[in-house]
């Protein structure tokens, strides 16, 4: 077995590990509100993969609970509460779980793609402990596992309103949502394709992407991961326009992307690549934008992987 197979074995078992423990934290904790107790369990499976995480010594092991926990979430608010409640539609029911899955088998996939294994660690990650010290894995507990998962959860609570909740007829407002949060996946999925031939075909080691989709943005996956979020938020708004505490995730998670995320990738780039802080001025950061004239072009600038 390669080094390469073991380590996604070691993830897979993490996974199923996590999984199993919020699974019994869901049936036996004593909490009578079906988000919290998934939030309770959300916690449990957070711990668990930590503690696959300080034994592997990598806190890239966390990377894809990002994109599984809320397939978990989704199917428990569906099968387990949203079935049983009177007024839930199920039309509206169905195309949440189906898009919140195909995000997260789409965004898992693309994950697994491009690790390189248990020697690999995401470079964010390997600066804070360079950073950190001796205090890394309280960091990387606190920051790394235990801030994203709270974030998702934040942004899931648009999940549980629609399939466990809200109680109004599939309207408008849902096909505004099922476009918006499908465009997102798609867009998502078009920009780690160019990103991936990019780098299959790349051979400067100082050139970065700025064609297709990165001509008008610097992160268009970042962009089509936060509208995903707000696509969700429509299908809460259509499901019970009086639960506005809704909009703490996705408001929470552009403010993740625009000031956490994109500066410290943005940093590395620049310091990586000399054509890129021209870029960096000409190109919309985020949102999708024409790009502005430069005075004098830059040499053929070619997109570099974000984690690279």
């Amino acid at each position: 077995m390669s080094p390469l197979t073991k380590a996604r074995a070691y993830v897979v078992l993490a996974y199923l590990v996590a999984l199993g423990a919020a699974a019994a934290a869901v049936q036996w904790l004593p909490i009578a509100s079906p988000f919290w107790r998934v939030a309770a369990a959300d916690g449990i499976g957070t711990l668990v993969v930590f503690a696959f995480s300080r034994g592997a010594n990598n806190t890239s092991i966390y990377d894809s609970y990002w994109s599984v926990a809320p397939i978990a979430m989704a199917l428990y608010w569906w099968l387990a509460i949203g079935i049983d409640t009177a007024g839930i539609h199920p039309v509206r029911a169905l195309c949440v779980v189906a898009l919140v899955t195909l995000w997260g088998v789409r965004l898992t996939t693309n994950w697994a793609r491009g690790w390189q294994g248990l020697d690999h660690e995401d470079f964010r990650y390997a600066d804070f402990r360079h950073k950190a010290g001796r205090a890394y894995w309280l960091v990387s507990l606190l920051g790394l596992h235990g801030f994203p998962t709270v974030q998702v959860l934040l942004s899931c609570g648009s999940v549980y309103v629609a399939l466990a909740v809200g109680t109004r007829p599939f309207g408008w407002l849902d096909l505004v949502a099922v476009g918006v949060t499908a465009f997102a996946v798609l867009y998502e999925t078009v920009a780690d394709q160019q990103l991936r031939r990019f780098k299959a075909t790349n051979d400067d080691p100082q050139g970065f992407i700025a064609t297709g989709l990165w001509a008008w943005s610097r992160h268009p996956n970042y962009f089509g991961e936060v509208l995903f979020w707000w696509g969700l938020l429509l299908f809460a708004l259509a499901a019970d326009p009086g639960a506005p505490w809704t909009l703490i995730g996705p408001v929470t998670m552009t403010l993740m992307f625009w000031f956490i995320s994109i500066p410290l990738i943005d940093e590395r780039m620049v310091k990586r690549r000399p054509h890129y802080a021209q870029h960096q001025a000409r190109v919309s950061r985020l949102v999708p934008w024409p790009p502005q004239r430069a005075a004098q072009r830059p040499e053929a600038a070619r997109v570099s992987s974000p984690g690279s």
